[in-house]
């Protein structure tokens, strides 16, 4: 396979309402079957209009822009500072829904294109229609990724391709039959198209002709293909938030553990699972003797009579038969580790301030 990618210069400054068909073929009337055009979003998002007014410095258009961000967020996956990486309408995970305040005036941000695989169908319609070619059409925008330094361009939208080249079910030259690999190549031409287009270089449209053979006949299913479904996605949250839901949805377990006892070792490796973390060096002492429990009850206020289970211990705080730690906020990361291991819970009331203790009881 052998691949050129080719700038289109000349289209010059977008303004809404702009034909881009018009713009992109008359800049390059060269255009023939089988071409992949690479559109960059923002002179898509201009064209139709997906801008708004902001004060041009000052608090103001932070608070302006965070509104906007807001407004274009369904899911915030992670906050750090000023960042904000969210989920967009289209299921798009990148920092601050893509909003951009590059290449445009100073008073107005550009969002996103509202549906960018309807932009890529229509935009390819234009050119058939008007210049009678039968091109593909990716729209494209920047994006970071987890785990690696840098940005790439990938594809928000496409239409006369397929976005995804499967490869299941192949044998590799060793005779390996291949059982996951699917290449997001749309991605891939994505990046390609920037290496021409650039950031500061007013070039919005590469062309990267080679690598389809001809025009195809329907326009696919879109880029809409590429975004995981949430529940095969095992990062949905960053670390904090993730901990924060944990700790919310512990708050709310059942207050009553219920009359069946449960399994010694389930609890053992629920409290496992945080013992170093939570509260390294803790001894835990399950409550099963009458007299130990009755001298809970005597010792600790609030102390349930009925209560059969785990105490939790450390020293130097004695109280009685035993020992009880200072948990603290942890008490609640101990919860959703028993939660986890369908262990029901029963957080007690905190004792008085003049008990320096916390309890749990299962």
């Amino acid at each position: 396979m052998r691949l050129e990618i080719l700038p289109v210069p000349g289209i010059g400054h977008v303004t809404e309402g702009d034909d881009l068909a018009a713009l992109i073929g008359g800049a390059a009337p060269w255009l023939r079957d089988g071409d992949v055009l690479v559109v960059t979003s923002k002179i898509v998002s201009k064209a139709e209009g997906r801008l708004v007014d902001v004060p041009a410095d000052g608090p103001d258009r932070q608070a302006a822009r965070d509104e906007v961000l807001a407004s274009e967020t369904v899911r915030v996956v992670a906050s750090r500072g000023p960042t904000r990486i969210v989920q967009t309408r289209h299921g798009f995970v990148m920092a601050a829904a893509g909003i951009d305040a590059s290449n445009v005036d100073k008073t107005r941000l550009v969002l996103l294109p509202e549906d960018p695989d309807a932009s890529a169908r229509a935009l390819r319609a234009g050119l058939r229609a008007r210049h009678g070619v039968n091109v593909a059409v990716i729209i494209s925008d920047t994006m970071g990724r987890p785990w690696r330094n840098g940005l790439t361009d990938v594809a928000l939208g496409v239409a006369g391709m397929d976005a995804i080249r499967d490869h299941r079910g192949e044998v590799d030259p060793y005779g390996n039959e291949l059982v996951l690999t699917q290449m997001a190549v749309v991605d891939e031409l994505a990046g390609a198209g920037e290496l021409i287009k650039g950031k500061c270089d007013q070039m919005p449209v590469a062309v990267i002709r080679g690598y389809l053979t001809a025009g195809q006949d329907d326009d696919g299913e879109g880029a809409r293909v590429l975004v995981r479904d949430a529940s095969m996605d095992l990062f949905s949250l960053g670390t904090a938030e993730a901990r924060a839901a944990g700790l919310a949805e512990a708050a709310h377990l059942p207050d009553r553990p219920g009359e069946a006892r449960p399994d010694p070792a389930t609890v053992a490796a629920a409290i496992a699972s945080v013992i170093d973390v939570v509260a390294p060096g803790t001894v835990f002492t399950q409550v099963v003797d009458d007299d130990v429990r009755a001298g809970l009850v005597h010792t600790v206020p609030g102390w349930p009579e009925r209560a059969t289970g785990l105490v939790l211990c450390s020293p130097p705080t004695p109280v009685g038969p035993v020992q009880l730690v200072r948990f603290g906020t942890d008490v609640q990361r101990l919860r959703t580790a028993l939660a986890a291991h369908h262990v029901p819970s029963q957080l007690l009331p905190p004792p008085p301030a003049t008990t320096a203790a916390a309890s749990l009881a299962l």
